[in-house]
């Protein structure tokens, strides 16, 4: 289960949106494991928003035990590539500024 601390730690941990967007699993993912006892999770609360929070160890951990090794490394290509769309699109906005 969690190492000790690790819910307290920044972004060893994981939301269930954030979990969708950079490793496409779905809440209900989460809630199989937990029922499962696989993995914790934490009922979170946001500005009055609840949402589940997973480790990050324990969700790349299953990732992989569901979808093989390659999941992740794909996962990390994606995830790298929505970074670097991210920052082009912000610097063609400070281009555009600056040629006005």
């Amino acid at each position: 289960m969690a190492e000790y601390g690790e819910w307290n730690q920044k972004a060893a941990t994981l939301g269930d949106v954030t979990a969708k967007t950079e490793y496409d699993v779905s809440r209900d993912f989460f809630v199989k494991r937990h029922a499962g006892r696989k993995v914790q999770i934490q009922r979170r609360n946001n500005g009055g928003k609840p949402y589940l929070g997973i480790p990050g160890s324990q969700l790349e951990h299953y990732r992989v035990e569901e979808f093989g090794d390659g999941c992740l490394i794909k996962i990390g290509n994606e995830t790298e590539l929505r970074k670097v769309k991210r920052e082009i699109s912000g610097l063609k906005k400070k281009l555009d500024a600056l040629q006005n």
